[in-house]
């Protein structure tokens, strides 16, 4: 072979390597309040998703879109779900939770039916995969909701309209309801308190106090962001491959 064509050839090569190495993940984030980044006056309040984006390493970047009241009908409606299907890549993973209030049925624009919910998420994970990123399903996250001692379940049928899903489009699945219902059933109702915003009066942003059963503190979202991490390592999806080591 020719010297210079060898040498071109190579260049080439070398510049695909650099290119693949320098390639980003982004990891997106669609869901509801639980899951979302908060604003300084809400805090304490934390979504799980503040903490869960500091696991990865610098080849991964997290872009968490999820905002407080969303359903999947007003995320889709409100075009959310559209900007980020515009900025969607090949390899990129797009995590999906919702249920807090798409179980609000009578709240019109917001709630949905189990049927309308179910096709809202294939939606979410058809046209991911029409991009060619990975979509990940995932249960919502418990209320803090103890009824004579035991954790009373308040999603009603949701949850397991995200599995049927996931099983459907063989997607794969983290069940954080499974997973956060047994870190609370084991913490109990007084000890599952310090997981959720619950501030005496006069904390700052809270003057008359709150006691709030759905939305975390600061170690309530750690704990949950932890949970979505062994989620996808029981789930086998490769981005785990990018968490830091501890």
């Amino acid at each position: 072979m020719n010297r210079k064509i060898f040498l071109f050839l190579f260049s080439i090569v070398l510049m695909s390597f650099a290119l693949i190495q320098n390639h980003k993940i982004t990891v997106w984030m669609i869901g509801d309040s639980t899951m979302s980044v908060k604003q300084p006056k809400a805090y304490p309040e934390t979504g799980w998703g503040m903490p869960f984006s500091t696991f990865f390493n610098k080849k991964v970047t997290v872009d968490n879109r999820a905002m407080n009241g969303r359903s999947t009908l007003s995320f889709i409606n409100e075009k959310r779900w559209q900007a980020v299907y515009d900025n969607l890549k090949e390899g990129d993973y797009v995590l999906i939770e919702f249920g807090h209030n798409d179980e609000k049925i009578n709240k019109p624009g917001v709630g949905t039916t189990i049927e309308q919910y179910k096709a809202n998420l294939a939606t979410f994970v058809s046209e991911a995969r029409a991009k060619k990123a990975i979509p990940v399903l995932m249960t919502p996250i418990v209320r803090r909701n103890f009824q004579n001692g035991k954790l009373t379940d308040t999603h009603l049928g949701y949850p397991d309209a995200v599995r049927k899903v996931a099983d459907s489009l063989h997607v794969p699945l983290v069940d954080m309801q499974k997973k956060t219902e047994r870190l609370l059933s084991s913490l109990g109702d007084e000890g599952s308190v310090k997981l959720f915003n619950h501030v005496p009066p006069g904390t700052e942003n809270y003057p008359d106090g709150k006691k709030d059963d759905t939305h975390l503190s600061p170690e309530g979202a750690k704990q949950i962001a932890l949970l979505a991490a062994e989620g996808l390592k029981e789930a086998k999806v490769e981005l785990v491959r990018y968490l830091r080591e501890k």
